[in-house]
């Protein structure tokens, strides 16, 4: 078991842009990259695809399958960097318990930048009548977790330099 590996967890709601950033860093820092829509069960998708919201027991397989997943990357001497909405302080207890650091990126920004973002983009099943149920839900970094807050009028570009300057994290 690997102690020094580390993982960054890329969060918020969706439409904040957590794909975008999470493969922008992944690429500049040569860390493993994973997406948490990978670990749904299929019920999860059809219920959010169905507009209904999930609850913490739609989530909970979801995110131990995601934790599992980080600890054996450390277990293997890799570092990571992973989406997750991680909305509640729970969830993001659940992922902490991965092998390694694990820190977190909230991605934060207005109901109507979110909202704009989400109606343009294609190709996600999650519907935008879900985020106020997400906003609803978030609670925001506690001063026990390891992670910053950047928003999200930034440009992708910026969100970057900033995680890497803020960990003091050498891109390759």
């Amino acid at each position: 078991m690997s102690e020094s590996a580390q993982h960054l967890v890329i969060m918020g709601v969706s439409g904040s842009g957590k794909s975008t950033v999470a493969e922008m860093l992944a690429q500049r820092l040569g860390w493993t990259f994973s997406e948490a829509d990978e670990f749904h069960p299929q019920s999860n998708i059809d219920k959010m695809t169905a507009g209904t919201p999930l609850n913490d027991d739609d989530r909970k397989p979801w995110l131990e399958a995601m934790r599992d997943w980080m600890a054996q990357m450390a277990d293997d001497d890799v570092n990571t960097v992973v989406t997750c909405s991680a909305l509640k302080h729970s969830y993001r207890d659940t992922l902490r318990q991965a092998s390694g650091t694990v820190y977190f990126i909230h991605l934060h920004g207005s109901e109507e930048l979110l909202s704009q973002r989400m109606t343009t983009r294609s190709g996600h099943f999650m519907p935008p009548s879900l985020l106020p149920s997400q906003l609803e839900t978030l609670e925001m970094l506690g001063d026990d977790e390891a992670g910053l807050t950047i928003d999200i009028a930034n440009t992708p570009e910026e969100i970057v330099d900033k995680v890497l300057t803020k960990l003091n994290l050498n891109a390759r």
